[in-house]
This record gives C-alpha cells, structure tokens and sequence, in this order.
C-alpha cells in the first residue's frame, strides 16, 4: 500500500486471480500472509487482497484460517471512517483470502521509523480518531487485541485507520465449549503483540476493551517519546516488565511533551483496568479536549502575533511621517535663511 497506487490498464496482465479478484502487484509480505494490490472486476474498483500463505501442516493450516475468519467477521460488520472496509473473504481451494479496501499511504510502524515529524497537536488527532474506531468497535462486540503502530495506517492529511483484526475476538458470537483455540502471534499462551499488550494480556488472562486502550496507550508513549514503553530483547524480561515495572511518565523522558498527553497516556497504560480510561470514548474525550485547548491556545497566540506586528507597522508608520514632517520643517526652515540673505 503506497502513496502512489498503480493504475490499471487493459493492456496490463494480472499475475493471479483469487475469487473474482485480479491480482497484479504485491504489495507486502506479512508472518501469515501477502498483501496485493487488485481489482475487483465486478465494482470496477482496486481492492486490496491478503492471501494467507500455504502452511505445510494441516493443524497449522486450521489455526491460519481460524485467524482468518476472526479478521473478517470481526472486521467484516464494522463501518467506521477510522477503520479499514472489509468487503469480502473466502477460501478456494488451499488458499483463503480477504479482500479490503485499497489504502494509500504508510504504516504508522513505519512513518516512526522514517523519523518523519509529527507535533504534538497532530499526534493527539491521530490518537483521537483511532479512539473513536475503537469505541465503535468496542460498541459492536469487537476487541482489537493487537493496536500496534503497524496496524495504524496514515493515508494524507495523516488521515489514520485501523487495520488488520487478524486476532480480533467478536466477543458477541457464541463459542462451544470445545471450540479450537485461536491462533496465537508468539506462543501457545498469549494473544498480541508483546511490546504494546496490556499486563493481562501478557499473563494469559481473559482480556475485554480495557487490553485495546492500554495498547493505544503504549502506541501514544511512543508517539511521543519516539521509544516503546518498555525494551529487551529477551522475551521473558519484557513480559516481566509489562506485567510489574512502573513507566516512566513521557514528559519526563522529554520536557517538551505537553503534560496534559503525558498524563493520558500514562492513564492508558494503568497496570491495574480499573485505573485506565473505563472506554475509548473516554480517552478519546480527553484527547479533544487537548486538541481544542492547544487549537484555542495557538490561534490567540497568532492573534496577539498579529496585533504586535499591526502595532509595529503602525509606529513604523508613524516614525515615517514624523520623519517627514521633520524632514519638511528643515527644509523649510533652510529655504527660508536662503531667500533672508
């Protein structure tokens, strides 16, 4: 998915077809899967393809398309500006697809690593929008369980949307007792990613909406302070760190974090549920409050600018004609000794 999308001739030839769906160019390759940029000929509109890769085990196979089919009934009901459309999914032959709509920009993992600018005020938006598709989610039965910079996607005017819900639990559909277990990202136990999952997350323990805003807080932590939360390589002292080491409040890292997002992202990231934001409407409440605060605080700030400069044109002026006027006198008065000889 990048800023500048193919375009699609009738001269052009597919490399490959799923569905309907003509693929003709890859566009990313993923853990479980690939990512092209196609078409579908039906709506005659591009159309983004992930096919899950071909497992050599069956049980592995049935672990992928369970991860498969949690991304699209999940993702599949949701309608939010700040989430991806899901527009199909099936399976044919080996492979399972999902077809999703075509996003042109860059990855929110991927923008940090550019070491790309992103103020304060234009930070705090982003966080705000992906807030309220997550409260929708929420309101819809749907957890996340894996908000992550990868899966914030930034298309212009740093317009974001939620991504991949590849591990998404559609907490209103009912399972049998007996059901298989889904997928996990890094081991038999946990569900997520390990830098951004919540302290529960992290034990195994059961999850609700709380796991996403924690994440969304650690998301925002590395906003800001451009470091996650919490670092090692070693897997087991990471989780150890999630589940018992106090962060380090952002403005502390950095002075010049406003304090305001300093405290709601360590708000976010509580250790204990109770203690976070109780929904994503919520922080993200407290997000807009910033964001209309700082946009009242700079629009005074150009104003008085404005009024400093109109003051200083105007004394310019002022010393202009004062100067004139004196300029005139004297030349008066020269012309007058003059003409007095």
């Amino acid at each position: 998915m990048n800023s500048n999308p193919p375009q699609i001739h009738s001269s052009m030839t597919p490399i490959k077809k799923v569905g309907r769906f003509l693929l003709y160019r890859e566009l990313g390759r993923g853990a479980i899967g690939t990512v092209y940029f196609g078409h579908d000929p039906v709506i005659d509109r591009a159309v983004a393809i992930k096919i899950f890769h071909n497992l050599p085990s069956s049980q592995e196979k049935k672990q992928r398309d369970q991860i498969f089919m949690n991304e699209a009934r999940a993702a599949g009901r949701l309608s939010h500006p700040n989430i991806i459309t899901i527009f199909d999914a099936s399976s044919e032959g080996t492979a399972s697809f999902i077809a999703m709509e075509y996003l042109q920009g860059q990855d929110l993992r991927q923008y940090l690593a550019d070491n790309k600018p992103l103020p304060y005020l234009v930070a705090a938006q982003m966080l705000q929008k992906i807030a309220e598709g997550l409260e929708y989610a929420h309101n819809e039965g749907v957890i996340h369980r894996d908000i992550k910079p990868a899966n914030i996607f930034i298309q212009e005017n740093m317009q974001t949307k939620l991504v991949d819900f590849g591990i998404a639990r559609a907490v209103k559909r009912e399972t049998t007792a007996n059901a298989e277990q889904p997928a996990t990202l890094f081991n038999n136990n946990i569900l997520g990613t390990p830098n951004y999952m919540s302290p529960e997350q992290a034990q195994a323990r059961p999850v609700d909406k709380l796991t996403d805003i924690y994440s969304l807080g650690a998301v925002m932590y590395e906003m800001l302070t451009r470091q996650k939360p919490f670092q090692s390589r070693d897997m087991d002292s990471l989780i150890h760190m999630i589940i018992n080491k106090p962060i380090k409040a952002p403005h502390e890292i950095n002075p010049d974090i406003p304090l305001a997002l300093s405290k709601i992202a360590v708000k976010a990231m509580s250790k204990t549920p109770d203690k976070r934001y109780q929904s994503a409407a919520e922080m993200a409440l407290e997000l807009r409050r910033y964001v209309l605060a700082e946009k009242r605080d700079q629009k005074q700030a150009a104003e008085k600018s404005s009024r400093k400069n109109d003051k200083a044109e105007g004394e310019r002026g002022r010393l202009f004609w004062l100067s004139c006027i004196a300029i005139a006198v004297a030349l008066f008065v020269s012309l007058h000794s003059w003409l007095g000889k």
